[in-house]
């Protein structure tokens, strides 16, 4: 979800108000997902080298996240949508966790798509506190590393491979985004400022990836439900 402050900026606003921007289009884009079919949807909110930013940002981002949590927790239990968030939570503060908590439990029995926010995420930094704890481990499988990292990030339920991964705002690097995840993921780059994302930009996005030839080594194509992140 790339391109709010930019977003912003062009306008003559302050960054604050590209992110809030940036949620409405996260409102649009969840219900679009729902409606074209997608089974999960991982959303990048806020990556652990984000703290780097001005302090006020960041305390507006924060404040954002649990205003959205709260907001968005009832329109999810009707719409069927299970919601977690993935990263780390020990850097969170106390409130913005209760907020997770809450729409967590709330959702959990949702079943029309699954819907990650990844916050204070790093896939590099998942992937090491992984290999850590399993240093003494000997002939492990990659479905267990992924069982035990999901565990590390609070992914909630077994999550298969990212399929299609866009990338807004211009930008052409995967900024230790699912590393792991998006092996064999599709990689789609729009220019589009992640606020003005919309039903068509997603539409593009699929059908490009409809038009890739997906072998995973061998030969054939996959249908899988479609698992997106951006």
């Amino acid at each position: 979800m790339d391109g709010n402050g930019r977003w912003a900026a062009r306008r003559g606003l302050d960054r604050s108000r590209g992110h809030h921007a940036g949620a409405g289009a996260v409102r649009k884009v969840v219900e679009s997902a729902v409606a074209r079919g997608t089974d999960v949807l991982t959303l990048y909110a806020f990556s652990a080298d984000n703290w780097h930013r001005p302090r006020r940002e960041v305390a507006a981002l924060m404040r954002l996240f649990e205003r959205y949590l709260i907001d968005e927790a009832k329109r999810c239990v009707v719409c069927g949508i299970r919601v977690s968030v993935i990263g780390r939570r020990d850097r969170l503060g106390r409130s913005l966790v209760q907020a997770i908590e809450h729409v967590e439990a709330r959702t959990r029995e949702g079943r029309a798509m699954y819907l990650r926010l990844a916050v204070d995420y790093s896939a590099r930094a998942a992937i090491l506190r992984t290999a850590l704890r399993l240093k003494s481990r000997q002939g492990i499988e990659a479905a267990e590393f992924l069982a035990r990292m999901n565990g590390v990030i609070h992914c909630s339920r077994t999550v298969p491979p990212v399929d299609l991964l866009i990338r807004t705002g211009g930008e052409r690097r995967l900024s230790d985004f699912l590393l792991w995840e998006c092996a064999y993921a599709e990689l789609v780059f729009s220019d589009r400022l992640w606020p003005d994302f919309n039903d068509r930009d997603l539409d593009a996005a699929l059908l490009e990836f409809d038009r890739r030839d997906r072998r995973f080594g061998s030969v054939g194509q996959s249908s899988r439900p479609l698992q997106t992140a951006t």
